[in-house]
């Protein structure tokens, strides 16, 4: 047995893997595109495909490349590849790489000192080029140059062509084009003659260094042999051509992805490239991962459905769950007054929740905007539940962890060389230098001794989880300090904290690659979920995937809630979340007494979204105002008009005599599931339910089931 399998371990890559995550690892090098929703182990199928690589000599582990988006994300792989024993393969994120790169071939390529990276320092040079201008300098209006110039340069968007594509892609910060074009070109004169670099300026000269320097590339391409991509959903213009540089032409590469989870295309990302990895490679191999180990049958079931009414999914990416976990709760919907009460009710169930036993680190509070945050503070503050506002990369700079690991780091240094079989375990040496900077191990009382504690707290659980994956690999093996020490710096060169004890409050983005057992969906109201400023139909669509991915973040318990106003006798003038439309039970939506129906026996109907009386024939035809927000399917209503077309040349009659228009656009978009929600739609009554229903029934379900 040679080397590469020894630097491995004796454990096999592939035990404990489906068939399908098998497949993936075990896939000869190549392309390979794996197309994995969330839940099915993804990062997991990633690292035992390299670990399987390596292990059969296929590739060495210095020559393999992964990258992926987040510090975080990287820091998980590289921990997963040391647990399988795969040492000296790089995990790193586009940037991390690119910075790395560009450092060690500067001096051939530039030649003279190398340019200091702008870092934290890029929104004052933005407002230096705009002050120059003579434009307006509100921190606001700088941010938002400075995100735009961002988005520019990850599309490869120069200043001379952006007024052009700006308009073409409607992009709108609120200052003319031509205006943005000029910040743009101005901060990038400034910050050459300053000699600084950025970090969209890592990818860029990254790529330039390999595509106008043989030597560089060639150095480059000797040494790395196999990529690996995660999240490539989310891959930008300039990500991947400095991808394509790297390959040079080659196709060993693995790319991950889940078109459903696009949510950052305000920032250039495009699944594109996914979409397309066929086109480009049409040997490759693909791979669909759908068993969902994280979430009950309840939540997946669930979420396939809120994700089954998207527009605009090419067939051939579309995946459906299969939950693979036992049955749970059913997701609970509930309807308040106002924001208050609603972050009250919120807090009580989470109460409840810790009270029953879910540990308060398992439990997550995600919205769409931050601002929602401070309200959701105020009540689990009132309800005696530790929370953390989600920002784990700010963990390693908070005053009492910085004093424990040094306290730690000096422990290391003095038991170096005397750590062998008869030294304590980790857990009771780090709880015994954490005693010194105030740690115990009982929670104390009080907001700001329970927050420094929780901070302490994630050390010493680190110490234990670290123990349990060396015990796991290598039985009866121990972890030194020295040992823990360094996982603690690379965790905060990586930004990747340990878990804090306390509820989680999050954005729905920032809640990405995230998961917990209990989930509570809050603020679900129309101009929230979707937001306000989502005027197009691809920016609805992707607000559909970002609340998707919220719904996938819980493995057992799901709440999703909304209110009518934002203060207490504040009218209420909101609507709950178009994605919830059909999707709601409405004989039961707990929480609140529900409002009286507008509705009078044997009067006008009203519509299903915001309660009003209907008018006309075609909004009684629809049940919705029409200047309600429409949640049509086109794609269905595409099949019931090609089913009718055939049904009605069977029976030789007009295609109306079947179903009209407006009736064909009701069923699309309210998509009933059985008889009875057919024949509720005004137009169809018993006589074509009998003739029809079956067939129609059949389309909605093919439809929402991901067929074509």
């Amino acid at each position: 047995m040679g080397s590469a399998q020894r630097s491995t371990g004796l454990r096999d890559p592939l035990d404990g893997l489906d068939p399908e995550q098998r497949t993936a690892a075990s896939a000869p090098r190549g392309p390979v595109c794996v197309l994995a929703g969330a839940g099915t182990g993804k990062t997991r199928t990633i690292t035992r495909r390299i670990a399987y690589l390596v292990r059969h000599g296929h590739v060495a582990p210095t020559q393999v490349l992964a990258v992926t988006f987040t510090a975080r994300a990287a820091g998980e792989l590289r921990a997963r590849l040391r647990q399988l024993g795969v040492d000296g393969a790089q995990a790193r994120t586009f940037h991390a790489a690119a910075l790395r790169q560009l450092r060690y071939f500067w001096p051939r390529v530039v030649g003279d000192a190398q340019w200091d990276l702008l870092d934290g320092h890029k929104l004052r040079l933005v407002g230096h080029a705009a002050n120059k201008l003579k434009l307006p300098t509100e921190t606001e209006v700088l941010r938002d140059l400075a995100g735009e110039i961002e988005w520019a340069k990850a599309s490869l968007v120069g200043p001379d062509e952006y007024p052009d594509v700006a308009r073409a892609r409607r992009r709108d910060i609120g200052q003319p084009v031509e205006r943005v074009a000029d910040v743009y070109r101005t901060y990038e004169t400034l910050k050459n003659d300053r000699r600084l670099l950025d970090f969209d300026d890592l990818l860029l000269h990254t790529t330039a260094a390999l595509e106008e320097h043989r030597g560089v590339a060639e150095e480059f391409r000797d040494r790395y042999r196999c990529f690996v991509v995660d999240e490539y959903q989310d891959i930008t213009p300039a990500q991947q051509r400095l991808l394509d540089a790297w390959l040079g032409g080659r196709d060993d590469v693995t790319v991950v992805g889940d078109v459903n989870q696009t949510i950052y295309s305000f920032g250039g990302a495009s699944p594109r490239p996914l979409l397309n990895f066929t086109r480009r490679y049409p040997g490759a191999t693909v791979v669909r991962l759908e068993r969902d180990y994280r979430s009950t049958p309840q939540v997946v079931e669930f979420a396939n459905r809120v994700i089954s009414g998207a527009r605009g999914r090419p067939a051939g990416t579309r995946l459906r769950l299969v939950g693979q976990r036992p049955d749970g709760p059913r997701p609970t919907f509930a309807e308040y007054d106002d924001e208050p009460a609603e972050a009250a009710a919120v807090a009580r169930q989470v109460r409840a929740l810790v009270d029953s036993g879910v540990p308060a680190r398992e439990i997550a509070v995600l919205f769409r905007v931050n601002a929602q945050s401070e309200t959701y503070e105020r009540a689990l503050a009132d309800a005696g539940v530790p929370y953390q506002v989600r920002g784990g990369e700010r963990f390693f700079q908070r005053p009492e962890v910085r004093q424990a690991v040094s306290a730690l780091r000096t422990a290391a240094v003095e038991h170096r060389g005397t750590e062998g079989a008869e030294a304590p375990e980790l857990p009771a040496m780090v709880g015994k230098v954490l005693a010194t900077v105030g740690w115990t191990p009982r929670q104390p009382s009080g907001g700001a001794a329970r927050e420094r504690w929780s901070g302490l707290q994630g050390l010493y659980e680190l110490a234990e989880d670290l123990t349990a994956e060396v015990t796991a690999v290598t039985p009866g093996e121990q972890p030194t300090l020295s040992r823990y020490v360094a996982e603690l710096e690379q965790r905060a060169a990586a930004q990747h904290p340990p878990t804090v004890d306390g509820v989680t409050l999050a954005s729905l983005h920032a809640a990405k690659g995230l998961e917990w057992d209990a989930v509570f969906l809050v603020g679900l109201a129309d101009g929230t979920v979707p937001i306000q400023h989502a005027t197009t139909d691809e920016a609805i669509e992707e607000e559909r995937r970002l609340f998707y991915v919220g719904v996938t973040r819980a493995r057992e318990h799901l709440a999703l809630s909304w209110s009518l106003a934002r203060s207490p006798g504040g009218r209420p003038h909101r609507r709950r979340s178009r994605f919830l439309h059909g999707l709601v039970p409405e004989t039961e939506i707990p929480g609140r007494a529900r409002r009286p129906s507008r509705r009078r026996p044997g009067t006008t109907p009203v519509c299903r979204v915001c309660g009003r009386e209907l008018q006309s024939t075609l909004e009684i035809k629809v049940g919705r105002c029409v200047d309600c927000p429409s949640d049509l399917d086109e794609n269905l209503l595409e099949r019931l008009r090609d089913w009718r077309k055939a049904k009605a040349k069977e029976l030789g009659v007009p295609t109306f005599v079947v179903f009209t228009d407006a009736t064909l656009v009701a069923i699309a978009e309210q998509r009933p599931r059985d008889v009875r929600g057919l024949v509720s739609i005004s137009g169809i009554g018993a006589t074509k339910a009998h003739r029809f229903g079956e067939d129609v029934l059949a389309v909605v379900d093919e439809v929402a089931h991901g067929g074509q």
